[in-house]
Order: C-alpha cells, then structure tokens, then sequence
C-alpha cells in the first residue's frame, strides 16, 4: 500500500470521528440519543452512516486496485505535439524537442498552404488536385510516422542515466561495459539527430513542391510526373515504402 493511501486512510477516520464529536458533544451540536425518537433516529442514523463510510472507505483504500490508465492514442496532430511537450524539460533534448515542435507546426501551415493553393488551381474533381492532394497526404504520413518513432524512442530515455554515462566523473564500471552504453546513448542522440533532419528534408520538399504548383499556368496530368519535385517525393515515398517504426 502507498504512503498516500495511508494517508488517506488516516484522514478519512479523523474525518469520521470529528464529524461525530461534533454533532454527538454537548459543547458542539449536542444530539442526544434517547431524548425523542427523532433525535434517536438522527443519531442512529449518523453511528451506522458513520461505520458503512468507514468500512467502505478503508475497502477502497486498503484492498481496491486502482484502475489501470490506458495511453491515449495518438492520432491527431494536438495529440502528436502534446506528447512531444512531455519532454521539454529534458535538457539532454531540450533543443530537439524544440526543433520538432517546430516542425510540427511547419507541417501544419505548409499543409494548409498546400490545400489552399490546389483549391485556387485546380477544382477538387480534377485528377491534378486528386494527385497533388494525394502526393501531400503520403508526404505527411512519412512526416508522422518519423515523429511516432521519435516518441517510441523518447518513453525508454532515461535521462538521469544518460547524464551518469556521459559525465566526465569516473564511474565504477568496467571500460568495455561503460564504452557499450556510452554507445547506446550516442546512437540515441544520432538517431534523433537523422530523424529531425529527414523531417526537415520532408518540410523542404512540400516547399518544393508549393512552389511548383504556384508557377504553373496549366498542366497536363500525364506532365505531373516528371516534375521535379515529383521525382524526388516519389524517391522519398519509395526510400520509406518499408519503414518500420
């Protein structure tokens, strides 16, 4: 049993016995048992309210488990950016953090941007906007599916233990042992390093591609392919057609 429980058990049985010593003392409320059936009812009534509150309330706090708390799925882009917030006082990671919050709200407005300009182009049952439309949504899905495995990630950093390993005070470990965790730990920060840099290769190529899609004054569909920007998201599609967060 947790010490808060304890606690709280503590408070609920004070809470119980001043409530009644102050309706049972002379020199508070004063209810007398026996004097009417009123009062006697009163009374009674307040003994056993009394014991079942109790009786209930040390079940709960004693023998009850708590209820397991499931995470929350992440599916919107205010669940994505809330869970990156847990770790902004993680001064390991501060200025990543902080880079992909960034990111995150880079993404959104390019996203926006994007739909905005194909709206004023193109009209929405064109196989062009179909296309364009299609290309942006697989472009951001990449852009959080990074973001996903950042956060898988992030849940199993220990921050303490990274700030142990990578101090210059001596630690009582073997060289072979503390070199493998040093080890660990630089792979760690390589690997959010490579993940905000392909993130930002990602916002790049949206910006690539808002501004082709702004010059152009007409297109054929069959033309949309061998764009440029085209090319290089389809590359970048199919670079991660496998990834596994």
């Amino acid at each position: 049993m947790s010490v808060s429980r304890y606690i709280k058990l503590i408070g609920l049985i004070v809470g119980v016995i001043s409530l009644n010593i102050i309706v049972l003392s002379p020199g508070f409320i004063g209810l007398e048992m026996g004097e009417s059936a009123l009062t006697t009812a009163l009374g009674v009534t307040l003994l056993v309210g009394s014991a079942m509150g109790l009786l209930y309330g040390s079940y709960i706090l004693l023998f009850k488990q708590p209820a397991v708390r499931t995470a929350k799925p992440i599916k919107t882009h205010e669940d994505y950016v809330l869970a990156l917030s847990h770790f902004r006082r993680v001064k390991p990671l501060q200025a990543d953090i902080t880079l992909a919050l960034e990111q995150m709200e880079r993404i959104r407005k390019k996203r926006d941007t994007l739909f905005h300009v194909l709206a004023q182009r193109f009209d929405q049952e064109e196989l062009s906007y179909k296309k364009f439309a299609s290309v942006t949504n697989e472009v951001e899905k990449l852009f959080y599916l990074n973001v996903r495995s950042i956060l898988n990630r992030l849940h199993v950093f220990d921050e303490s233990e990274f700030e142990r390993v990578m101090s210059s005070k001596p630690v009582k470990l073997s060289p072979e042992l503390l070199q493998e965790r040093t080890m660990v730990y630089q792979e760690f920060m390589v690997f959010m390093q490579e993940s905000l840099e392909t993130n930002e290769e990602i916002l790049l190529k949206l910006d690539k591609l808002l501004l082709e899609i702004s010059r152009l004054d007409s297109i054929d569909f069959g033309e949309i392919e061998n764009m440029p920007c085209m090319q290089e998201i389809d590359s970048l599609i199919k670079q991660t057609k496998y990834y596994k967060q």
